[in-house]
C-alpha cells in the first residue's frame, strides 16, 4: 500500500493528562466524562469550534458505566451532536488503531477532520459477572478486567510477565542489560521535566487541575505526571526478578495508571487552518500492524515497525527518532537489536516504561511526544511501534516539516 498523502495533524492540535498512578488522583473519574471535560477545554483553548469535525474515533479498554454509547456520548459532551465515528478497544495498541482508522477515513476523502480521543482508567476497575447456566449451583464467572487480564492469558500463554522471559531468554538480555536502559529512559525523561516541565507544556496543561465527579470545583492540582520514583542504577541493581529464576524486576517494567489523550486529524488544507503554526506541517506517512508468535509480545513492535515503513517508503534509516511502548526494558533491546536503531537513541523525552500505561491513551501521548521532539529537532521522520495483548502490534510513521 502506497504511503499516506492526505492525513495532516495541525501543530498543537493534540494534548494528553497527566498520568497518575493507578488508585490516584484521577481513580475516581469516569473515563469518557473525564475525556470529554479535558477535550471540551483543550479545544476552547485552541480557538477551535467542536463543530470542526465531521468524523471522531474513541479508544477504551477499560468498559466504564453506560461506555456502551461510546462516541456518541464523547461528542455530545464535547458540543458535537452530530457526528457519529468509531469506539475502538485493541488493548495497548489502542491510540494507534483509532489514529489508523481515522486516517483512512480521511485518506478516502470520507472525512475533512477526525477529533481523535483515547481515555483509560485502570483504577477501581470494573468486576464483570458473567452468566454461566452450567456452573455449579448456576454460580456465574467473574472476571476483575484489568487483574484478571494482566494473569492470565486465554489463549493459554504465561502472565505478561512471562512473554518477557522468553524474549530476554532467547536474546540474552541479562538484568544488569535491562536495568541501564531503565536508566537511561529516567534520564529521558527528566530532561522532559527540566525548566518546569518545559517539554511537557507543549501538549499538556500543568499545573493540571483535578475536578471532583461533578466538575463542579478542583479537588487536587498535579504538578506533572503522578506516583513516579527515579530509577537510579543503585536503586534497580537491588531489585531481584519477578519470577523465580527470571531477569525481569519490577524496575525493569512499567505499571498501570489513569489518563487521557486527543489528536486532530485532518486533510493538509484543514490541518493548516487549525493550526497554531501553519508553518510546520505534520503527516501520518505509514501505518503498520503484526502479530508474533505466541507468548513472544515483546518482540512484536519489530515486524509492525517494518509493515509501517514499507507503506512510508522509508528504511529504519530514514528514521530520526523512535518512540515506543515499552511494557519491559526488554522490548527496546529487541527492537534494537532486531533494526540496529542505538537503543540509547529511543524514547527521548519520556516512554510509558516511566510513566506509565493507562493502556489507551498511552500510543497517542507518545506519538504526541514524537512530533515534539521533531518540531524541536527542526522536522524529521518518526517512529512509533509499541506491543498489545496477543503478541501483536501496531506502528505509525509521521513526517514533520518546518517551513520558516
Amino acid at each position: 500500500m502506497a504511503a499516506l498523502e492526505n492525513v495532516s495533524i495541525p501543530y498543537g492540535g493534540y494534548w494528553c493528562t497527566p498520568f497518575a498512578k493507578w488508585q490516584g488522583s484521577l481513580a475516581h473519574l469516569h473515563s469518557i466524562q473525564f475525556a470529554a471535560h479535558v477535550a471540551k477545554e483543550a479545544l476552547a483553548e485552541r480557538g477551535i469550534p467542536a463543530d470542526s469535525f465531521d468524523h471522531a474515533a474513541l479508544g477504551l479498554t477499560v468498559p466504564q458505566k453506560h461506555s456502551f454509547y461510546g462516541l456518541p456520548w464523547l461528542m455530545k459532551m464535547i458540543g458535537n451532536d452530530t457526528v457519529g465515528g468509531t469506539t475502538v478497544s485493541q488493548a495497548c495498541a489502542t491510540s494507534a488503531r483509532v489514529i489508523q482508522g481515522a486516517a483512512l477515513e480521511l485518506e478516502q476523502g470520507m472525512a475533512s477532520a477526525s477529533l481523535c480521543v483515547t481515555a483509560d482508567r485502570t483504577s477501581n476497575t470494573p468486576v464483570v459477572v458473567y452468566p454461566n447456566p452450567q456452573g455449579m449451583a448456576g454460580s456465574p464467572d467473574m472476571e476483575n478486567w484489568v487483574l484478571g487480564n494482566f494473569s492470565k492469558d486465554p489463549l493459554g500463554g504465561p502472565e505478561m510477565v512471562g512473554t518477557a522471559e522468553n524474549c530476554a531468554r532467547d536474546w540474552q538480555i541479562s538484568t544488569e542489560e535491562q536495568h541501564e536502559v531503565v536508566a537511561q529512559r529516567w534520564e529521558q525523561y527528566e530532561a522532559a521535566m527540566a525548566n518546569d516541565h518545559a517539554f511537557q507544556k507543549k501538549y499538556m496543561k500543568l499545573p493540571f487541575e483535578v475536578p471532583d465527579q461533578r466538575y463542579r470545583k478542583t479537588l487536587a492540582s498535579l504538578p506533572g505526571d503522578e506516583g513516579i520514583r527515579p530509577s537510579t542504577r543503585e536503586g534497580l541493581a537491588a531489585l531481584k526478578p519477578v519470577v523465580e529464576g527470571g531477569t525481569v524486576t519490577f524496575g525493569g517494567q512499567t505499571h498501570p495508571a489513569d489518563g487521557n489523550a486527543g489528536l486532530i486529524l485532518a486533510s493538509p488544507e484543514k490541518a493548516k487552518a487549525l493550526s497554531k503554526d501553519p508553518t510546520i506541517s505534520i503527516e501520518i506517512r505509514g501505518l503498520g500492524m503484526a502479530r508474533e508468535r505466541p507468548a513472544y509480545m515483546p518482540a512484536a513492535p519489530v515486524p509492525a515497525a517494518k509493515t509501517a515503513l514499507d507503506m512510508a517508503g522509508m528504511t529504519i534509516g530514514d528514521i530520526d527518532a523512535v518512540k515506543t511502548h515499552n511494557p519491559f526494558a526488554v522490548n527496546d533491546v529487541v527492537f534494537a537489536r532486531e533494526t540496529g536503531f542505538d537503543v540509547t537513541r529511543m524514547n527521548n523525552y519520556g516512554c510509558s516504561l516511566i510513566y506509565g500505561h493507562p493502556q489507551g491513551p498511552t500510543g497517542m501521548r507518545l506519538i504526541i511526544e514524537l512530533i515534539e521532539e521533531l518540531v524541536e529537532r527542526g522536522g524529521g521522520n518518526g517512529l512509533f511501534t509499541g506491543c498489545a495483548a496477543g503478541d501483536s502490534a501496531m506502528a505509525v510513521v509521521v513526517s514533520v516539516r518546518n517551513g520558516k
